[in-house]
């Protein structure tokens, strides 16, 4: 943990944070500067780091708060603790556009995170990702009743064709260099309809 940085002011922590997904988030990770992180968060290049001693650990560090604190925020909306799983997503939206509106280019900088290629990072980031994603994916499947879904379905399978789906559509999106947050809302309420309509039981 990052003692100099978490004894900052909330506000000051808050100012890093965004400044870093910010520039992170407009660029490939060896093409962004930590002098611009600085500006951007109005702090000097020194300062910045003392707090972090280079580039690579901010940028891990930004990447590991992402998860942290998505993890938070969905706990809180109660999407672990449902067993209907389309309710839990949705849930996990409306958490995720919380995060959005303090973390403005939070979402953007994931994006661009998972897709980095530069080998300097790119390993831990898919370690990482893969260490969170399985934790909390596997604990929200134990929950979930089975009745929910129409008779036979491969439910291993409905989760594999929702990933690729969620995966592909991103890749999409960033290929474009188009990250638009109120669209991705608008297109994921309308997969997530698209999902019901087929894999859940009809009343």
């Amino acid at each position: 943990m990052n003692e100099r940085f978490f004894s900052l002011p909330e506000e000051k922590r808050q100012a890093i944070l965004n400044a870093g997904y910010r520039v992170f988030s407009q660029n490939a990770y060896k093409n962004s500067p930590m002098s611009e992180i600085a500006e951007a968060a109005g702090i000097s290049k020194s300062l910045l780091f003392h707090y972090f001693r280079n580039k690579k650990e901010l940028y891990l560090f930004l990447w590991d708060q992402c998860a942290r604190m998505t993890i938070q925020v969905l706990t809180r909306y109660g999407c672990y603790e449902q067993k209907t799983l389309f309710v839990s997503i949705e849930r996990g939206m409306r958490a995720k556009m919380e995060l959005i509106r303090r973390y403005p280019d939070m979402a953007s900088f994931t994006i661009r995170a998972f897709y980095e290629k530069d080998e300097e990072i790119s390993a831990a980031i898919q370690e990482s990702y893969h260490r969170y994603f399985n934790f909390k994916a596997d604990q929200t499947r134990v929950d979930l009743d089975p009745a929910q879904f129409i008779p036979g379905l491969d439910i291993p399978m409905m989760y594999r064709d929702m990933y690729w789906a969620s995966e592909g559509y991103l890749w999409e999106m960033v290929q474009r260099g188009d990250v638009d947050m109120e669209r991705m809302e608008r297109d994921f309420t309308a997969l997530i309809a698209f999902w019901k309509s087929v894999y859940l039981r009809k009343e």
